[in-house]
């Protein structure tokens, strides 16, 4: 006779009471879901881990510290039934049937009356996995299908066309620095439900190939500037769309805080009423040192870093930036938008104290099929940038972590 596949069902547990039998690694993971749905949990075992024990002085549950004993589960609505005791777990569970309880055993699936499907979340939905048997549990497959089925959610590839989520308003997203992995997956899932994406030209070009064909896609650069700014000109672009109930999305490179003009446009958003959502991306700052195998802090080495913009000269009278102190600085100079002027930033912070001697490096079109590193100094890196014909886009480190960086190999290699 076949075995009856199990019943799912979701279990409203606010303020209802939860026992949980065992305080190690299967209540460490079953714990933070029934503390966020709100049940009354009490926690019965003579030890638990660090990561328990810290729920318990926070507040979120209560822990009696010693074994299971008959009448625990009196007026219990849920019981995770997890000590390393079979004998105790076998009368828990057997309580459990006498009261009604529904019950998760850790040890045998089989005596339970209850099974913990593999979960996952987004964007205000759960999907809970479960096996049709006992006889045919399998962990590892149930959470393969969880990841596929929240990943597809979570990028728009799942859902169809006419039945996906439509906000209308504006997202800044930011884009990452340009490895098309790199972008959060709440910024992949939002443009995944864009009708209207307006993309900087350091984005992450390979995902606007993957937009369905009705998404309209607008080039920054290229946006008619007539009597305009260009940044004016991107602003009444993002509101004239938004404005037409289209959900749009400003994909910038990097994250759109980091000389991103991302508050411009939210100001500018905000002023005409718009609604805007702000999506934090990974700075290349950051990633693009990263990915060419240096750590702009090192123990013993580097205990700060500092990211400038060098779109502006030092000599300029419109630089905001104190070259002098970060010439004094010990730790990691990281400068951003400055290939052009790096000759003469290079020498302000020779001029005011720093080695000539000091390791730079200059990593080009990082993260992408096309990223190369350039290695040089103070002293030479403007003549480097010459010879090797080093292009913006390029983030320049310099400080003595280019040298740690360089005896090891990158990731990938």
């Amino acid at each position: 006779m076949a075995e009856n596949p199990a019943y799912p069902v979701g279990l409203r547990l606010t303020g209802r009471k939860v026992v949980v039998l065992g305080g190690g690694q299967v209540a460490q993971r079953r714990l933070p879901a029934l503390i966020a749905a709100g049940a009354d949990i009490l926690l019965v075992s003579p030890e638990a881990t660090p990561s328990v024990e810290a729920m318990a002085d926070a507040g979120e549950l209560t822990w009696q510290r010693r074994p299971y004993e008959e009448g625990d589960l009196a007026d219990a609505w849920y019981a995770l039934i997890a000590t390393g005791d079979k004998e105790a777990n076998t009368r828990a569970s057997a309580e459990a049937e006498r009261n009604r309880v529904w019950c998760v055993r850790s040890d045998d699936a089989d005596a339970a009356t209850a099974w913990t499907p593999a979960t996952g979340h987004s964007e205000g939905v759960t999907v809970a996995v479960l096996t049709t048997s006992a006889s045919g549990r399998d962990p590892r497959h149930t959470a393969a299908i969880r990841d596929a089925v929240v990943e597809g959610l979570r990028d728009g590839t799942l859902v169809a066309p006419h039945h996906r989520t439509r906000t209308p308003g504006v997202a800044l997203v930011g884009g990452g620095p340009g490895d098309p992995d790199l972008i959060t997956v709440r910024g992949r899932r939002l443009l995944a439900e864009a009708d209207v994406v307006i993309a900087d030209r350091l984005g992450p070009r390979d995902l606007l190939a993957e937009l369905p064909p009705h998404v309209e896609v607008i080039d920054a650069a290229k946006i008619p500037y007539g009597r305009f700014m260009a940044q004016e000109a991107i602003n009444n672009a993002l509101i004239e769309h938004a404005k037409q109930g289209k959900s749009v999305v400003r994909l910038k490179g990097g994250d759109p805080y980091v000389f991103g003009r991302g508050m411009e446009e939210l100001q500018a958003l905000a002023e005409a009423g718009i609604p805007c959502t702000v999506v934090p991306g990974i700075s290349s700052s950051i990633s693009v040192p990263g990915a060419a195998g240096i750590p702009v802090t090192h123990r013993g080495v580097a205990h700060e870093f500092t990211v400038v913009s060098g779109h502006v000269a030092p000599d300029d009278e419109r630089s905001l930036v104190d070259w002098p102190s970060l010439a004094k600085l010990t730790g990691t100079l990281v400068i951003l938008m400055g290939v052009d002027k790096i000759g003469k930033i290079a020498e302000t912070l020779v001029a005011h104290g720093k080695s000539a001697d000091t390791p730079v490096a200059l990593v080009q079109e990082g993260t992408t099929a096309a990223q190369r590193r350039v290695d040089a100094t103070l002293a030479t890196v403007a003549e480097a940038v010459r010879t090797e014909d080093v292009k913006p886009p390029a983030v320049i480190v310099i400080g003595e972590v280019v040298k740690v960086g360089s005896t090891a190999s990158a990731p990938g290699e």
